[in-house]
């Protein structure tokens, strides 16, 4: 016999009668649909909280749908072609360029980087340009856009000794350029025709740290750049004649060439890592929505239990009439599924009409067109999502209907006594919860980084959790003050029906993100504008011919005595096989991909080079002359499973070089020296033609005076040198990363707008325990005034701790995030720390006594008359 319902013969038959009765399955369903004849009142911040993380979720799958959608159909344009293949350091052999013209016709495309100069004397002024040479068949599919509108063949033809030139306008807006003027590259005179309002490819070319410059190739041979061992890249696209046969066709031309070299590219994938960045950042955003449906899952639960509060009269009146408590339980559970699926398909309708409004709003702003469109697995996903935290969430406090008596239904009203549901309640929350994180990490494509999230947030939640337990057994500990508004205070924040648990939930987890990305900002600051620019090289320059690195070292000593000059030889190759796997098989570590992405850096050295570390291995001799080795980095070999002894296989310049490694080696890549991932030993690379890369460090870091005048005198004497300043790298780097964080900082803001709806509801939902206190208190003789102080003590003690614990786990998140995942220098943050403590202090204090006003002006009649 069941403690929590009434068992008597006519309470049996009602029951029976009851099972029995036509319909008795959608009985619920009826009960609940009655109920909410009487509205939504109480269920605001529960609609809200679904919602808003639906919302999210919905939108950001949409709109990352529609923009990947945009990429695959716009995937020959913005590729410049079906197929594109790419070498680096040397143009394609008569024999190689027949394999790819077999497909269909071709346009060849050379970049590189340089540096545009005009003037001269004192008022010269040099600038890092990305230059893009095309032939006369450019573009072969897509639109170039002018400005002034013109013909491109004419805007880049010569005219003399001086060829046409198009440029980004913020090229023109540095060196104060107009039409008609004329700048040099190189040993080449150019001629400004206008700037580049658009270019259909530029996506696939990339986005370097210089603005674009276009010339012909005619013009690019003319700047005497393409030197031996230069760094240019020759892009050969291909429009299919049979567009079916693609991939048979660059396969075929892979296996033509073997020893080539080809990175080859389809128009399936024409901007892959764009698409990479598009999925992970869709994974962030979709978590930050997930993590704002968490927190909102304690207003469904805080709102749950208040509504069955307020049925307590209805709950007695069901089980007094032989309802078993099953039949209350589905009752109720019906009518808050039906309220969750209003919240859940507001949510999704507000997500689904989120990419249309970002597309007339910024879509002249996206690097290609999208057609928004409605996404069902986005939109199914969303709805998963909303309603699995729905279910997991309300469980508990449903459950506990089940088996409470009547009396003790009225009796809770006074006593406030905390149960636990049957098992079989605790078991099916239990279950959602598990099926939610299933959910989690089947949708996401990084499952690592889900299931480390998922620990993370449960891991997070029961701190908050046991915290607030703490707090309140502290309190309850605590010596009796002699104070009546702190006494009244210490007693609130441990009674029975307090709010701590709620406010510490609900705060703590928004501020923890928050104080979390402040602690991050504030590190990649100091570390942008504080440290690397006084503990990095001022110069990198690039493109030393060898012949003239001798006598580029000694201008340097010249021009800046006082400064350090470090120089090595730079060759650029592709990795083919690693411990004898092509590249093609091997699935690596997200964060390692992008050592097979392109083309690498290598040199060769006698010695190791400064900032390396030998880690393992031991060092070849000055002398050595054996078969080639190669030195590879620690963690890198790691993550691709590399040992000692094992084989690498590099094409450089059309040929495959294998290499033994021979010892790996732990590198400072944080300060910005020269170094590579694989250095090899001098004899490997003998003969080979190659460029030299060098450094120079300026005493504390140098000024911006002498620098500029640096930078000019290496553009007059050495034009075909491309020189780098570390500082104005480091600032555009910061500028990225700047707007990089407020997109993620707008972002999270979510999950603080759910914690704020959280914490609303939560002392909206313990008003009427706040207007009973009230009334007896100031029956009793006391004044408006000490009530007021005494809620204030006690939302300011609760802010204030939340703050502390937020500041402390923000702070240990953000330390192993810089320091383990990034790899930099943590920097505390006293502005972030009494931010957080402020923003808490305002939020409790503000909305508690906005309520507690409220209550305090409640006519004590009514109240006294229930008692």
């Amino acid at each position: 016999m069941s403690t929590g319902e009434v068992s008597t013969p006519a309470a049996e038959a009602g029951r029976v009668a009851l099972l029995r009765r036509p319909g008795r399955r959608t009985l619920p369903l009826r009960f609940a649909l009655r109920e909410l004849r009487g509205g939504l009142r109480g269920f605001a911040v529960f609609l809200a909280c679904l919602a808003l993380g639906v919302a999210a979720i919905a939108g950001v799958g949409a709109f990352s749908r529609a923009l990947t959608d945009g990429l695959a159909r716009e995937g020959t344009t913005l590729l410049g072609g079906d197929a594109a293949f790419t070498l680096v350091q040397r143009e394609a052999s008569p024999q190689e360029y027949a394999l790819i013209a077999a497909g269909g016709p071709v346009s060849t495309i050379a970049t590189l980087r340089a540096m545009a100069r005009a003037g001269s004397g004192e008022s010269l002024d040099a600038t890092l340009a990305e230059v893009k040479a095309v032939d006369g068949v450019y573009p072969m599919v897509g639109t170039l856009d002018i400005e002034p509108p013109q013909p491109l063949a004419g805007a880049l033809a010569a005219e003399g000794d001086a060829f046409g030139a198009l440029v980004d306008p913020s090229l023109a807006d540095r060196l104060q350029l107009k039409t008609g003027d004329r700048f040099q590259l190189g040993e080449a005179t150019l001629i400004l025709k206008g700037t580049l309002a658009r270019e259909p490819d530029l996506l696939s070319t990339g986005i370097g740290f210089g603005p674009r410059v276009l010339v012909s190739l005619d013009a690019l041979r003319a700047t005497d750049l393409l030197q031996p061992g230069s760094l240019v890249r020759w892009h050969y696209r291909v429009k299919m004649d049979r567009p079916a046969e693609l991939a048979g066709f660059v396969d075929g031309v892979q296996k033509g060439a073997p020893e080539a070299g080809f990175e080859a590219r389809t128009r399936d994938a024409a901007a892959p890592r764009l698409e990479n960045n598009v999925r992970r950042f869709t994974e962030y955003l979709t978590l930050v929505g997930l993590t704002a449906l968490l927190v909102g899952g304690v207003g469904v639960a805080n709102a749950v239990k208040s509504h069955l509060d307020a049925k307590r009269g209805v709950i007695a009146t069901f089980k007094s009439l032989g309802a078993p408590g099953v039949t209350v339980f589905a009752i109720y559970l019906a009518e808050v599924g039906l309220i969750a699926l209003i919240g859940i398909g507001i949510g999704i309708v507000v997500g689904s009409a989120l990419p249309f409004l970002a597309d007339a709003a910024f879509g002249h702003l996206l690097p290609i067109a999208i057609e928004p469109s409605l996404q069902p697995r986005a939109i199914l996903l969303a709805l998963a999502y909303g309603a699995l935290i729905a279910l997991a969430f309300a469980l508990w406090p449903l459950g506990l209907a089940h088996d409470v008596p009547v009396s003790a239904l009225f009796r809770e009203h006074v006593e406030g006594a905390r149960r636990r549901p049957r098992l079989v309640y605790i078991a099916l929350t239990t279950l959602a919860a598990l099926a939610l994180a299933g959910l989690a990490v089947y949708a996401s494509e990084q499952r690592y980084v889900a299931m480390i999230y998922l620990a993370a947030a449960a891991s997070v939640l029961v701190t908050l959790r046991l915290v607030a337990a703490g707090i309140m057994a502290v309190a309850r500990r605590l010596p009796r003050p002699r104070s009546t508004a702190l006494r009244l205070a210490l007693a609130n924040i441990h009674r029975p029906a307090a709010l701590t648990p709620t406010i510490v939930l609900s705060l703590g987890l928004g501020l923890t993100l928050l104080v979390t990305l402040a602690l991050i900002d504030r590190s990649l600051t100091r570390e942008l504008t504080s440290r690397l620019p006084t503990e990095a090289p001022s110069f990198f320059f690039l493109d030393i011919q060898n012949s003239e690195t001798d006598t580029f070292v000694r201008f340097l000593h010249e021009k800046a005595p006082e400064g350090e000059v470090e120089v090595v030889p730079m060759l650029r190759g592709r990795i083919v096989t690693l411990g004898g796997r092509p590249v093609e098989s091997l699935d690596p570590p997200a964060e390692f991909a992008w050592v097979l992405s392109s083309d690498r850096g290598i040199t060769y050295a006698q010695g190791l080079p400064e900032g390396s570390v030998l880690a393992s291995g031991e060092w070849w001799p000055a002398d050595y002359a054996g078969p080639p080795l190669v030195s590879f980095e620690r963690e890198i070999a790691d993550a691709f499973g590399l040992k000692i002894g094992d084989e690498v296989t590099v094409n450089v310049l059309g040929r495959s070089i294998t290499a033994t490694i021979a010892n790996l080696r732990d590198v400072e890549w944080e300060r910005l020296a020269i170094n590579f991932v694989m250095v090899y030993s001098p004899n490997t690379f003998a003969g080979a033609p190659h460029t030299s890369l060098a450094t120079l460090t300026l005493p504390e870091g140098g000024d911006v005076g002498t620098e500029r005048s640096l930078g000019r005198a290496v553009a007059t004497d050495f034009p075909a040198v491309t020189a780098v300043r570390v500082k104005e790298a480091l600032t555009q780097i910061g500028e990225i990363v700047a707007n990089l964080l407020i997109a993620i900082r707008g972002a999270s803001l979510v999950t603080l707008l759910s914690s704020v709806l959280v914490l609303a509801g939560a002392l909206a939902a313990g008003q009427h325990h706040r207007v009973y206190d009230a009334v007896i208190l100031k029956t009793l003789g006391a004044t408006r005034a000490r009530l007021v102080a005494a809620y204030a003590l006690e939302y300011a003690a609760l802010g204030l701790v939340t703050a502390v614990v937020a500041v402390g786990a923000g702070t240990a998140a953000a330390y192993v995030v810089v320091v383990y995942v990034m790899k930099l220098g943590f920097a505390w943050s006293t502005g972030a720390a009494l931010g957080a403590v402020a923003v808490a202090l305002v939020l409790t204090v503000g909305f508690g006594l906005v309520g507690t006003w409220r209550a305090l002006g409640q006519k004590p009649a009514r109240i006294l008359r229930n008692l």
